[in-house]
């Protein structure tokens, strides 16, 4: 049988600008793509899951132009070692490449399937391309890693505008393509998923939002912001791309790309901030355990017309105005005194743009637990955010309806109440 190589697609849903694909289809060997719908991930997820869907379906766009070239993605329900046990014994297999994920959960799978590629005598490569720097190349004068966005951020820029990185060209110019007859992506019903109902916002970069990105990025009553978030996540738009567009149109928007590079970088450094405090003094705070105070803020029945809209926003669409997160994930830190870590799960399940290392630096900076965190005394007051920031009530209208009638709840907690709790819980904490 002839060698092949494999791609295995993951989080680079594209052809255009993929570092690890370029650099398969740049060697002799006709390349197999791959996808695994990973059950080790997708069996624990709700069996309507709007990014599940989202992932065939974009499988099934990405399969179409290779049809043209007599091929097509070979996807597998199953769990990756048992995918590549299967590839194994249906090719002769002799190089495997991907690109890069930093999470802890892909470090372990990929470990594993290393060790079982190099016990059959096969390569087995890996690319940077889900970020611009990973977590070693933009080190402090010491050679340590930054803990602060600020310099950090800078450093990055430096590095950027001395070096910018290079684009590759698209995949589909390549013809070295494994023949496959008529291959068809799963179906989410053969894997038990239904469809959803949940609008996916257009990969198509807007350059218009991101020149005013600056000025209206804030107000959540506003389309202003670019909605980017779950094609990062999914990689259907490239980040080498979208930052130079960044870098030539506006910077404020350029550092929340860099945002995106700082916290991958946090966590591939530090594995453990995903179940515990950055700042490891901040694990002896004594949270409160309150299930009832967890469930309102859930629904968004807390009272807090701004912290509501903006809950009921990411339980109907996936999505939440990022001002609003913050001012949802203050509420549910400071206010109820309720453990980040309740939060952070709770947008990792319903968030579209979900992404483990923005999610918890996210969380951990509301918390004041995180690097470069706000002050655990900085508690957002949810009545002048609302007077900053939706003074016409729009958003709130939008989301909460029945603001202003005797339907909506009396607020759950007093702010100045709840205020005063959590930083003297905060402060005793941390004194001991």
């Amino acid at each position: 049988m002839e060698k092949i190589s494999i791609f295995w697609f993951r989080r680079d849903l594209r052809f255009i600008d993929n570092t690890g694909l370029y650099y398969a289809l740049s060697e002799r060997n006709p390349v197999l793509p791959i996808f695994i719908f990973d059950r080790n991930i997708l069996d624990k997820l709700p069996k309507a899951d709007a990014r599940v869907e989202f992932i065939q379906r974009t499988l099934e766009q990405l399969n179409k132009p290779l049809k043209d070239k007599n091929s097509g993605i070979k996807t597998f329900y199953t769990t990756p070692i048992e995918a590549f046990k299967e590839l194994s014994k249906t090719y002769t297999l002799e190089a495997v490449y991907t690109n890069r994920d930093y999470e802890p959960y892909a470090l372990e799978r990929d470990r594993e399937i290393e060790n079982f590629l190099k016990e059959q005598g096969v390569s087995f490569f890996t690319f940077k391309d889900h970020v611009i720097y990973e977590k070693e190349e933009i080190v402090s004068g010491s050679g340590s890693f930054y803990k602060v966005f600020t310099p950090y951020s800078k450093s990055w820029k430096e590095k950027y505008k001395a070096n910018p990185p290079e684009t590759k060209p698209s995949a589909l110019y390549f013809d070295n393509w494994v023949p496959l007859k008529e291959e068809k992506v799963h179906s989410l019903e053969a894997m038990g998923f239904r469809h959803t109902d949940i609008t996916i916002p257009s990969n198509t970069v807007d350059e218009e939002i991101i020149k005013h990105y600056s000025e209206k990025r804030d107000i959540p009553a506003l389309d202003a912001t670019s909605r980017l978030g779950i094609h990062l996540r999914f990689g259907t738009i490239s980040i080498r791309q979208l930052a130079e567009k960044a870098l030539n149109l506006n910077e404020t928007f350029l550092n929340e790309l860099i945002w995106r590079d700082f916290y991958a970088m946090i966590l591939a450094n530090n594995p453990r901030v995903i179940d515990q405090a950055f700042k490891p003094e901040y694990d002896r705070i004594p949270w409160r355990q309150d299930e009832e105070g967890f469930e309102k803020w859930c629904q968004g029945k807390t009272g807090y017309p701004i912290v509501d809209a903006g809950m009921r926003q990411l339980n109907q669409t996936g999505y939440m105005h990022n001002r609003v997160r913050m001012i949802v994930a203050s509420f549910l830190t400071k206010h109820l005194l309720i453990d980040w870590r309740w939060g952070e799960t709770y947008f990792a399940e319903k968030l579209l743009d979900f992404d483990l290392a923005s999610n918890n630096g996210g969380w951990q900076w509301a918390a004041g637990t995180g690097t470069d965190a706000q002050p655990y005394f900085r508690v957002f007051n949810p009545q002048s955010q609302t007077e900053k920031f939706d003074p016409q009530l729009e958003y709130i209208k939008k989301w909460v309806p029945e603001y202003g009638t005797d339907a909506y709840p009396a607020p759950i907690v007093d702010h100045k109440l709840a205020r005063q709790r959590a930083i003297d819980t905060y402060k005793q904490a941390l004194a001991n």
